[in-house]
């Protein structure tokens, strides 16, 4: 895969290098499971950015660009619409897919509450946050249950069990 990942990471994070194997990985199973795995055998080069930042710069972005004055534990930005992921080509210049904010402080109180490795839940989060750039959405029940379906296989992908908890 011709994946380039952009990964800025804040102190709280540890390392930036820390992240970037998992947050690769999460990444490519997510596309790997998306209605557009092509994008991830072709020659052409598909960027995405990430910034593990701090839950103030989440809030301030949530509050911004969702009209919610609250961190929530991951934000998406899209830069293509799915149609134009649909008529991608191999050739051409690099897609920007987008970029995926995720919170620390909401990540780690989550992954806490839910007794699991910050890892596991920061690789969901990815997989969910990408699986967003993609077109994927939760806006009613049907949406909802095909968006988890293919979170649970990209994770599955990745040795985590299912986050839903239903055995999928």
């Amino acid at each position: 895969m011709m994946l380039e990942v952009a990964i800025d990471a804040d102190p709280e994070w540890d390392s930036s290098s820390r992240w970037t194997a998992l947050v690769r990985t999460a990444a490519e199973a997510a596309i790997a499971e998306s209605a557009f795995p092509q994008l991830s055998k072709g020659s052409r080069a598909v960027e995405l950015s990430v910034r593990l930042a701090g839950d103030e710069e989440v809030r301030a972005l949530n509050s911004q660009w969702r009209g919610q004055d609250k961190a929530t534990n991951v934000l998406s930005f899209p830069q293509m619409a799915p149609a134009e992921l649909e008529s991608v080509g191999d050739d051409g210049p690099e897609l920007m897919l987008g970029d995926v904010v995720l919170a620390h402080g909401v990540c780690e109180r989550e992954a806490q509450e839910k007794a699991i490795p910050l890892e596991d839940h920061a690789a969901h989060l990815i997989v969910h946050g990408t699986l967003h750039l993609l077109g994927y959405d939760h806006g009613d029940d049907s949406q909802a249950e095909e968006m988890e379906r293919r979170e649970v296989s990209a994770l599955r992908r990745l040795g985590i069990a299912d986050p839903y908890g239903r055995g999928h």
